[in-house]
């Protein structure tokens, strides 16, 4: 048992010095990350921002479903309305600390606000700057998404003829007893 031992023990040792040697001259897999730029897949859920539409305004209705669905609660939303009856986001913050970017809160979103990008440079040295408002998260542009519109695509439109479209629609409607055996 012993003479087993001591050769097993031996050629271990031996396999682990060849190994390295092996590798000793290999090409290194480890990328110089801020002299080279990385290959980030498309997919790739980096920062999280909030867009626009097209006409320039706010995407973002504070209907509080990406707070709602978010694992880890990092997401806070406060609502407001406008003299138009169109609600918006009158805070909205991030706390990147505790965000583990599964993005849940894009696919939650209706209006396409709130959608992440792949961007990685988010490190900080204190919690208090991972803390994001929405002057830090708004750009400028309709993000990924730029031909999608919320308003006409859920039949809302946000005008002074709303009255009009509402009594359209109500005609438009099926009465649902006529349905009834």
């Amino acid at each position: 048992m012993k003479i087993k031992n001591i050769f097993f023990g031996l050629y271990s040792q031996l396999r682990s010095i060849i190994l390295i040697f092996l590798n000793l001259f290999a090409k290194r897999e480890t990328r110089l990350y801020p002299e080279s730029a990385l290959n980030l897949s498309s997919r790739y859920r980096g920062r999280i921002i909030l867009t626009r539409d097209l006409k320039g305004n706010e995407r973002c209705v504070a209907c509080n479903l990406c707070s709602a669905v978010c694992p880890t609660d990092c997401i806070e939303v406060k609502k407001s309305e406008k003299k138009n009856g169109r609600w918006y986001a009158k805070s909205f913050k991030i706390n990147f600390s505790r965000c583990i970017f599964c993005g849940l809160c894009e696919e939650a979103c209706p209006t396409a606000a709130i959608q992440l990008i792949p961007d990685i440079e988010l490190s900080d040295f204190s919690k208090k700057y991972l803390i994001y408002k929405k002057k830090d998260l708004l750009i400028s542009g309709p993000g990924k998404y730029h031909d999608y519109d919320f308003y006409s695509v859920s039949g809302v439109n946000i005008n002074d003829n709303l009255k009009n479209n509402s009594s359209e629609k109500i005609l438009n409607t099926v009465d649902t007893t006529s349905l009834l055996p």
